[in-house]
C-alpha cells in the first residue's frame, strides 16, 4: 500500500474506508527478545512509526512503513503528528523504550489529545504495556524491588530540582526501595552528585545502590556498591539506578554478573 493511497482527501477528511488508529507501545529495554508479541504485531500492521530517533531506528524498515524520528524534546509535537496522521486514516505506532507509560510517550499523547482537535477524541487509541528498564534491571540483580518501592525521574528538564530533592527525601523517609531514571547527562552532570548527597544524608553510607547500564544489550554492565562507595561517574543516561530500603539484602553469587544477588524481602516483621 503506497503512502498516497492512505493520505487524507484534499479537503482534509478521512479517506474512504480507512480507519486510522494510534497504538502507543514500548520496545522494551533493548533486547529484541524483550519486545512483547503484542507490540511486534502492532509494528507489522502500522503504516507509520513515530518517536525519538534512536527508538524509531530500532524498528526495521519495510515496504509500506514510514518512520518519523524526532528530537527527544519534541514529545508533544510528535504526539500531535501521530494523532493528525491517525485522523487521516493512518495506522500509527508511537514508540518508546521500556514501557510507554513510564516517563515515556503515553502521557504525551494524552496531553496532546486533551488540548488538541476535538475530533481526535473519537480516534481508536490504545496503550500497550512493555517491559521497563526498571523491571529488567531488577530481574537481572534478583529482586531489589520485591517489596514497596518508588520510581523517580532525576531529570530536571520538566520539573524543578527542589521537587526532585523533596521526593528523594520523602522516599527515603518512607523506607522505600527506589528506582531512578535519567540519573546523569552531559548537560547536567551535577544533578546525580547532589542526589547521592541527599541519599547518603537520609539513608546512611551502608545502604546498597545498584547501577544497571544498558540492560539486555551487549553493553550491559551491573554493579552493586554502598552509598558510601558510589560516585557520580558510575551512572549515565543509559543507567537505571536503584537504592535498597533498610530491609534490602545482598547474597554472594558466582553466577550473576554483579557477583551477588540483591533482594528486598516481602515480610517486614
Amino acid at each position: 500500500m503506497s503512502i498516497s493511497e492512505t493520505m487524507p482527501t484534499p479537503d482534509g477528511r478521512r479517506a474512504a474506508g480507512r480507519e486510522g488508529w494510534v497504538k502507543i507501545i514500548g520496545l522494551g529495554p533493548g533486547s529484541e527478545a524483550l519486545i512483547t508479541p503484542e507490540a511486534s504485531s502492532v509494528l507489522r500492521e502500522a503504516t507509520d512509526v513515530v518517536g525519538y530517533v534512536p527508538y524509531v531506528e530500532r524498528v526495521a524498515p519495510r515496504p509500506g512503513l514510514t518512520r518519523h524520528g524526532s528530537d527527544n524534546r519534541e514529545e508533544i509535537r510528535r504526539a500531535e503528528q501521530a494523532l493528525e496522521m491517525a485522523a487521516a486514516g493512518r495506522r500509527v505506532a508511537v514508540v518508546s523504550s521500556g514501557d510507554p507509560g513510564v516517563f515515556a510517550m503515553g502521557a504525551a499523547v494524552f496531553e496532546a489529545l486533551e488540548t488538541g482537535q476535538p475530533d481526535w477524541q473519537t480516534l481508536d487509541i490504545q496503550v500497550l504495556p512493555g517491559i521497563s528498564a526498571m523491571l529488567a534491571a531488577s530481574a537481572r540483580l534478583g529482586a531489589p524491588l520485591g517489596h514497596d518501592f518508588c520510581c523517580i525521574n532525576l531529570s530536571d528538564n520538566l520539573k524543578p530540582w527542589a521537587l526532585i530533592e523533596k521526593r528523594l527525601r520523602l522516599g527515603a523517609e518512607a523506607d522505600f526501595a527506589m528506582a531512578f531514571y535519567n540519573p546523569r547527562s552531559r548537560s547536567r552532570p551535577e544533578g546525580f552528585a547532589r542526589a547521592l548527597d541527599v541519599l547518603r544524608e537520609a539513608c546512611g553510607l551502608d545502604r546498597p545502590i545498584m547501577f544497571a547500564r544498558a540492560v539486555s544489550t551487549p553493553e550491559e554492565c551491573l554493579r552493586v556498591v554502598t552509598l558510601g562507595e558510589a560516585t557520580p561517574g558510575m551512572a549515565d543516561m543509559r543507567t537505571l539506578v536503584m537504592v535498597g530500603s533498610s530491609l534490602t539484602r545482598r547474597i554472594p553469587s558466582a553466577r550473576n554478573e554483579a557477583g551477588e544477588w540483591v533482594y528486598t524481602p516481602r515480610s517486614v516483621v
